[in-house]
């Protein structure tokens, strides 16, 4: 792994970004039980490191992260973005009671900030398509990943009451 090849805007927006959800995890009240923050933590790092390593690498390579093709420092740690963000998705669950419908909307919701934020992404240089992939194909992802998180948050909490 290298540091990076040039340090430039997608550097500087990884550390930006890292720095505000990090501080917004540290600032906002405590909903969920440490075991349940430190799995979804671990679940939001698995879940963007399993995708940049099967279509966004591999056979597929339908886009390169930050510089180049190869593993660099903020590659790494783009992914702890994605562990917060994991978290934050719970976190407004449970605060705001998801239930029925919601859930749907609740989905759609964040594909749609998903979509948003992967569109600053590519703007910041952090993402780069190749390979035919477009933007809006992400929005699958967004929905399986969110979905299978939703369930999985519910199974994890009915588990523990």
């Amino acid at each position: 792994m290298m540091l990076w090849e040039t340090f430039d805007k997608n550097e500087i927006y990884i550390s930006v970004m890292l720095l505000i959800a990090y501080s917004a995890f540290f600032i906002f009240p405590k909903v969920l039980p440490r075991n349940i923050t430190a799995l979804f933590l671990v679940w939001g790092f698995a879940s963007s490191t399993l995708f940049d390593f099967t279509i966004g690498g591999g056979m597929l390579d339908f886009y390169k992260v930050n510089d180049s093709n190869k593993y660099e420092l903020f590659d790494l740690l783009s992914y702890f973005l994605f562990a917060v963000f994991s978290y934050f998705f719970v976190y407004f669950y449970e605060v705001l009671k998801v239930k029925g419908m919601g859930f749907v909307l609740y989905i759609a919701g964040w594909s749609l900030v998903g979509l948003a934020m992967e569109k600053v992404s590519s703007l910041m240089g952090l993402t780069h398509y190749q390979n035919g992939y477009e933007i809006y194909y992400s929005l699958a992802v967004f929905l399986v990943v969110q979905s299978t998180t939703a369930l999985y948050y519910q199974l994890v909490r009915k588990a523990i009451q």
